[in-house]
């Protein structure tokens, strides 16, 4: 994706090579080693041509390289963390970094004391224009989102659901269920008999949050983030295999501020799906409790925050 979207915006991009080293088989662990001093020295090339005087760093390990050849060249490094649990290379080089902007108190610990700060993480400003929801509305909407790629777990639960709700609740349920599943998710639906739409991919998601009164997803860092900046009440499904089962620290962060509802990926299926939303939808108080406590939970400015910063570091 950033190959093609860094170019477009302007930006020149640079490549190293270096695979994983969390939840991979033996064989990856091995030429993640052999990769991590060719790509140092590869990242300590790229910083003598650019002569960079700060590093930004979102984690993940292709970051390892590029947080360690800062750490080499006395570059100071500001890391992102928008996590519950931070991610293995944000750990192992949290003692070297300069400021972690973090978005949940769970992840501060990780950090050297007085060199963590809580910013959230950057989200799209049409996501905080969202108002309050009042009133659910009639029918009760939903929206049902496996992310880009869709999830088959929250796909083939709310295909389960489709019957139970026919027979005992109007409701009106987006589903954005990815491409793979699409056209057979789609052709059942029409079928079904409830309200709605089956969609391979959503164009305006903060709209798509906006007309929905309960959100059904994944976990992941930005998809929280969103729904506290909108202030929706949402059902968390984390994905199982997510790097340090950060989903589910993630989760478990957004229930433990009275935001949400989990249901663990294992667990979930139709009769789970149905009996959560009928729950919620027949506690409006509740629901808008929800909300409040993840609008709470929403940081505005994080992007200008992360680049005022890192450019007083640089300038430092």
């Amino acid at each position: 994706m950033e190959s093609r979207l860094v170019p477009a915006a302007g930006f020149p991009i640079e490549w190293i090579e270096i695979g994983g080293f969390n939840r991979v088989g033996a064989a990856q662990r091995i030429r993640t080693l052999a990769q991590i001093p060719v790509s140092t020295v590869r990242v300590l090339q790229i910083f003598r041509n650019r002569k960079p005087k700060a590093v930004f760093s979102m984690g993940g390990y292709v970051a390892g390289p590029v947080m360690l050849a800062a750490r080499l060249a006395g570059i100071p490094i500001v890391v992102m963390e928008p996590n519950a649990m931070p991610g293995l290379t944000n750990r192992r080089m949290g003692k070297w970094i300069e400021k972690a902007l973090v978005s949940f108190p769970e992840a501060l610990e990780y950090f050297p004391k007085g060199r963590a700060e809580m910013t959230g993480m950057p989200v799209r400003e049409e996501f905080f224009k969202i108002p309050a929801r009042v009133e659910p509305r009639v029918p009760f909407t939903i929206l049902i989102t496996g992310g880009s790629r869709g999830s088959k777990t929250l796909n083939e639960a709310a295909r389960d659901s489709w019957s139970l709700f026919a027979q005992r609740m109007r409701v009106r349920i987006a589903h954005q269920c990815g491409t793979e599943m699409f056209a057979a998710l789609e052709s059942e639906f029409r079928d079904s008999g409830v309200s709605g739409e089956v969609m391979p991919f959503v164009n305006d998601m903060p709209k798509a949050f906006d007309d929905a009164d309960l959100i059904v997803c994944r976990s992941g860092a930005s998809t929280v983030s969103e729904l506290a900046a909108a202030g929706k009440p949402a059902i968390l499904v984390p994905f199982p295999f997510a790097a340090d089962d950060h989903q589910l620290r993630n989760a478990e962060a957004m229930v433990g501020a009275g935001a949400a509802r989990l249901v663990l990926d294992r667990e979930m299926n139709g009769q789970r799906l149905f009996d959560e939303v009928l729950a919620l939808a027949s506690a409006p108080q509740t629901l808008q409790s929800m909300s409040s406590n993840a609008r709470a939970m929403a940081r505005p400015g994080a992007a200008s925050r992360a680049a005022r910063i890192l450019e007083e570091l640089a300038v430092r």
